[in-house]
This record gives C-alpha cells, sequence and structure tokens, in this order.
C-alpha cells in the first residue's frame, strides 16, 4: 500500500519509448512550480521518491516518471536512449504532457546530470535545480571507486571482493548478488534495512541488460562543469558526508561551479532523501517556495 496514490497518470511516447508518468496535488499554477522528480540509474524505478510525493503534493504539483528500462516504462536496449541528453528530451516531454510552464526539477545522483541537461534544453521553463548527491566528474572518485571501470568487461570474478562486482558478466551471472552488495554501499548509514530492501526490490525491476545497455551509452555531452557555469536558476546541492558512492567533493564543487547552496548531511550515505526524509522534504519546501 502507498502512503498516496496519483491524482492523473498516464504515458508519453517519446521517439518510439513509452513513459510511464504519475501526478500528484494541485493543478499548475503561474505563481507556484511544479516538482519534478527526476529518474536515477536505471538499477531502480522512481519509487525512491516515495518518501517525497505525500508531503510535498500538499503544497505544490508534483510530477514523477520512470527512465525507460525499469518501472512503467519500456524496456529499452539502444544505448542512445541512456545518454543524459536524451532523458532531458524525455524529462520535457512528460513535462509538455502534464502542461508544466515552470518546474524545479530534483535529480539523485545520475538524475542530477539529466537535471542539468533538462535546464540547458527548457531555461524558461526550469526555474531551480535540486542536485542530491550528484554523480558528476568534478572531484576525484573514491579511492575504492576508482579503477571500477577497468574491469567492467572482463570475465567474471569467481571471488569478488568490492567492487569487483562491479562487471558486466557478474551482473549477467549473479545479478541479484551484485544488487545486494551495491545498496548496502548506497545505504551506509548503520540501521537502513528498509531503504536497503526496498532497492533490492526495485532493482528486480530492470535486471542486467537494461544496465548494459546504459554503461555502454557513450554519447556525446558536454561537460558537466561547463553545464554548471551556465546555469542561469538556482540551485540546491544535497550531499551526504559518508556517502560511498559519490566523494562529498563532488557536491562541494557543484554548488560552487553553480553558485548554488550545499547542505551536507552529517552521517548520510548516497540517497539522503529516504535516510532523513523529513529534513530534506523541509529543505525542498523551502526551497522551492523562495524561488517560485
Amino acid at each position: 500500500m502507498r502512503a498516496r496514490y496519483p491524482d492523473p497518470e498516464g504515458t508519453v511516447v517519446r521517439d518510439g519509448v513509452a513513459l510511464g508518468y504519475e501526478v500528484f496535488g494541485e493543478a499548475p499554477r503561474a505563481d507556484r512550480p511544479t516538482i519534478l522528480l527526476l529518474p536515477t540509474w536505471t538499477i531502480i524505478h522512481t519509487r525512491f521518491w516515495k518518501m517525497q510525493v505525500p508531503y510535498l503534493a500538499r503544497h505544490f504539483h508534483v510530477v514523477v516518471y520512470d527512465g525507460p528500462g525499469n518501472g512503467t516504462s519500456d524496456r529499452v536496449t539502444d544505448p542512445s536512449r541512456y545518454t543524459p541528453q536524451s532523458y532531458a528530451a524525455d524529462a520535457a516531454a512528460v513535462l509538455d504532457v502534464c502542461g508544466v510552464e515552470r518546474a524545479v526539477a530534483i535529480g539523485l545522483s545520475r538524475g542530477a546530470w539529466y537535471a542539468l541537461e533538462l535546464a540547458a534544453l527548457r531555461p524558461d521553463t526550469i526555474v531551480g535545480l535540486v542536485l542530491v548527491g550528484p554523480a558528476l566528474p568534478l572531484a576525484p572518485a573514491l579511492p575504492h571507486r576508482a579503477q571500477i571501470g577497468d574491469h567492467f568487461l572482463d570475465p567474471a570474478p569467481q571471488d569478488p571482493q568490492g567492487w569487483d562486482r562491479y562487471n558486466l558478466a557478474y551482473w549477467h551471472a549473479h545479478y541479484d548478488d551484485f544488487t545486494q552488495w551495491f545498496f548496502e554501499q548506497v545505504f551506509s548509514e548503520p540501521h537502513s534495512t528498509k531503504g536497503l530492501e526496498d532497492a533490492v526490490a526495485w532493482a528486480k525491476g530492470a535486471g542486467p541488460s537494461m544496465l548494459e545497455a546504459e554503461a555502454r551509452e557513450r554519447g556525446p555531452s558536454r561537460p558537466a562543469a561547463d553545464l554548471l557555469a551556465e546555469i542561469r536558476c538556482a540551485t540546491l546541492v544535497v550531499h551526504g558526508c559518508d556517502d560511498l558512492i559519490q566523494s562529498h567533493d563532488v557536491g562541494v564543487e557543484a554548488a560552487r561551479l553553480s553558485g548554488g547552496t550545499l547542505i551536507s548531511f552529517d552521517g548520510s550515505g548516497h540517497m539522503p532523501n529516504l535516510r532523513d526524509p523529513v529534513r530534506f522534504n523541509r529543505l525542498v519546501r523551502e526551497f522551492v517556495e523562495r524561488v517560485a
């Protein structure tokens, strides 16, 4: 059972791919921007915003949609559908079908890059950005993740240690083990049982073939630093100090380049929106009201 069910919900087709979306709260208003909750890495669908939707929908028009490869959207193995630019075009299509003229876009991890591309694509529509644990190449990778791409196409490791599991053959042979281990890194805080269980269950909706398609995405993309430097809307960066997926230094640099505000969550990992939802939701509400 969900805390709040969507008001309208539907599907928009862009470039032959059906994207499922849900809408919550009051209709769009000219004086109050919509909140757009973006997808993240295809490994999970947008139920990871479940602790945000019920609260934010009491105050704003809220739109959530699934990217290709998970949730209620089409399963797609074309790598070109997983570029940040393609995600931005998907988001724009969802905003259009929902009649949204002004929005604050919120992106977690990879979703932060989608938010930046969306702001570049629709500068007159996006009036604010919230970047959460942004997965952007703005600082050196954490030491334990520095070489994860070097062995991605090697044979599956027989006795994987840590990030050895970030391996395509291992995904296909031991997907459940990979997702369990990966989300243990995401929820690095003690006593995160519910978040961990939810995320592992959501990961079953994608599977290794979807992750492979996204991993093979090598389309051209503008440097994240350039996108951030050109942002003209208000920006809020939220980053957990104990994030084991993306260095906190990335959040520091994202805030500096965008001229935005950095809020650090002490003791929090990669998904502070699930670990500390009350504080996160209040921050978002205050930010959206300020940019309205």
